[in-house]
């Protein structure tokens, strides 16, 4: 039986040696790097708060110019404004063609977004509200609407990037929902019209409440998504006009790899791991409530 242990133990000890150190000493080592300066000196909190008391441009109506949280308070605008809209169009989009001929053609498109590298999703925002070549001011022109570059001004700038990651994102909510519609016994939808229940009532009270599991889950994985936003930033506008659109992943790089900061790094690098540590705890406690 010793034997067998010993087995056991030399077959798991390269992938604890591994876990230990590509893990757990990069992780322990961040979190203390975040309580000293660049001279080694230990400074408490004192990285948190000139990380977080730092105003970025929040230029948008109800927001002064200079709202603190530093660049936190766009990640919780890109959560506020992009994660509704997420969750809205990928349910209706998922119920409007979950009967029609050729839907899954509709979805497919959709979906693209979704296995587009968003690298690739930056560029084509960037295209997308251009002046001169942007179908958002091509529209506009139509009612007589004058159109700018919209990614380049400190009022329009995050929102640019918001609306135009809209449809990056919802390809994933439409797969998972029109998956969810399929698991719903048609028996419910056949009662409901007996009792001459009107589409909407159908809606709110057998669709969306069956479909709870996959909300919490689209819900969760967009918000991880959002708190760790980087690529579609950094391509499109690197965080400006003058730090207008920046965001959390973008600031931690800025600080690391611009002004070679990796204490106030490290301190990005603790607020994001905390901040998807508590939503993925608030997912396994929903999936544990739902099966309890």
């Amino acid at each position: 039986m010793k034997a067998k242990k010993r087995y056991v133990l030399f077959f798991v000890m390269p992938a604890i040696l591994m876990l230990l150190v590509f893990v757990v000493y990069p992780v322990v080592r961040t979190v203390v790097l975040s309580f000293f300066n660049s001279d080694g000196d230990f400074v408490g909190l004192k990285n948190y708060f000139q990380v977080l008391s730092s105003r970025e441009i929040v230029d948008l109506e109800g927001f002064s110019r200079g709202f603190p949280l530093g660049a936190l308070i766009h990640n919780l605008l890109w959560i506020a404004i992009h994660l509704p809209l997420v969750l809205i169009l990928g349910l209706v989009l998922a119920v409007l063609l979950r009967n029609v001929r050729g839907g899954f053609i509709i979805k497919s498109i959709i979906f693209l977004g979704m296995v587009m590298p968003m690298i690739v999703g930056g560029v084509m925002i960037n295209f997308i509200f251009d002046r001169n070549l942007g179908i958002v001011n091509g529209v506009l022109g139509l009612f007589k609407i004058q159109g700018k570059t919209w990614t380049a001004y400190p009022n329009t700038a995050l929102l640019s990037l918001i609306f135009g990651s809209v449809w990056l994102w919802t390809g994933f909510s439409v797969v998972l929902y029109s998956a969810g519609l399929e698991t719903i016994p048609k028996d419910y939808y056949e009662a409901a019209q007996l009792d001459g229940a009107s589409a909407w009532k159908v809606f709110t009270n057998i669709t969306v409440p069956l479909l709870k599991p996959i909300t919490v889950v689209v819900t969760t994985m967009t918000l991880l998504w959002e708190l760790k936003v980087f690529d579609i930033v950094y391509v499109a506008t690197m965080g400006g006009p003058g730090g207008a659109s920046n965001v959390l992943a973008l600031q931690m790089y800025t600080y690391a790899f611009r002004a070679l900061d990796f204490n106030r790094s490290a301190v990005v690098a603790v607020i994001l791991t905390l901040s998807t540590l508590a939503v993925s705890l608030s997912l396994l406690k929903s999936v544990r409530d739902d099966q309890s």
